[in-house]
């Protein structure tokens, strides 16, 4: 004869069983109504082939739109740090000009002082050459 606690283990294991076969077919029943209903919402749409495609698009475009939208998220900050670069731009324009005009005078002393030095050596050839007859 079987002990209590080896009946009341068997009666528990048969009611776990009981238990996931009406949970599997009622999962079973489920998935067979939205497949069902799937299939009537294609065969009575009009765009039969674009309703097939849909999840498709929309999974294939996911990352791109979430990248999307982090980068729109940043636009503030983006524009934020742009503009106070162009304000510091603006404000180092007076700099800017007092470098430009200082290259120029650099620039141009130097090509005086190239110019001088060459005159010399010019005029030391033109005074060994002998004077040309006409």
């Amino acid at each position: 004869m079987a002990s209590p606690t080896a009946a009341a283990s068997g009666s528990s294991s048969s009611r776990e069983g009981t238990a996931k076969a009406m949970v599997f077919d009622q999962i079973s029943q489920t998935i067979q109504s939205t497949s069902n209903l799937l299939h009537l919402m294609q065969q009575s749409s009009p765009s039969q082939v674009q309703l097939t495609k849909l999840p498709k698009n929309l999974l294939a475009k996911t990352t791109m739109i979430k990248n999307t939208g982090q980068v729109l998220e940043q636009m503030p900050q983006v524009i934020s740090s742009l503009d106070a670069h162009v304000e510091n731009g603006l404000q180092s324009v007076p700099h800017l000009r007092t470098v430009s005009q200082l290259l120029a005078n650099m620039e141009s002393c130097q090509l005086s002082s190239l110019s001088q030095a060459h005159l010399p050596e010019k005029e030391s050839q033109t005074a060994k050459q002998p004077p040309e007859v006409n």
